[in-house]
């Protein structure tokens, strides 16, 4: 069961799965792509051996492991989504991290600054100054007209 999970999270790399199948599935697979930043013969073979899956494997190689390169652990996350219906069992993602768009982007966030009361104050009267200034300039065109 371990073996067609990881192929199933390596070829989607995003399963949802009860939270104790993950949790397993977790121990199982990082050891692999560890085992797969090697790309060397045994490598291979080794991991072929746990997933029984040649195109599984050659995913892993090829388009995992130079995503994962830099990284010194930590390849999957699990995020809980809730209980399934019918039996009241965890339900939870478990994908890899760095495929994940969602959480890729990083949105900068706007600091919050701390205003005091004084603050607000002043920037209230600014907003009613252009309305003030409105009529002094409706007074301005009839003085126009008149000198035409």
């Amino acid at each position: 069961m371990l073996s067609n999970m990881a192929t199933s999270l390596i070829m989607h790399k995003r399963i949802t799965t009860t939270l104790a199948k993950a949790k397993a599935l977790k121990k199982f697979v990082e050891p692999l792509l560890t085992k797969s930043k090697q790309d060397t013969t045994n490598a291979r073979r080794v991991v072929f051996s746990h997933l029984q899956n040649k195109y599984a494997v050659t995913e892993l190689f090829q388009v995992v492991s130079p995503k994962i390169a830099d990284r010194p652990g930590g390849y999957t996350r699990i995020i809980k989504t809730g209980f399934r219906q019918g039996d009241q069992a965890a339900m939870c993602f478990i994908e890899l991290v760095d495929f994940d768009e969602n959480m890729a982007k990083t949105t900068k966030k706007a600091t919050r600054t701390r205003r005091s009361r004084k603050a607000a104050a002043a920037a209230a009267p600014a907003v009613e100054a252009p309305a003030t200034e409105a009529p002094a300039a409706e007074a301005e065109a009839p003085a126009e007209q008149a000198a035409e």
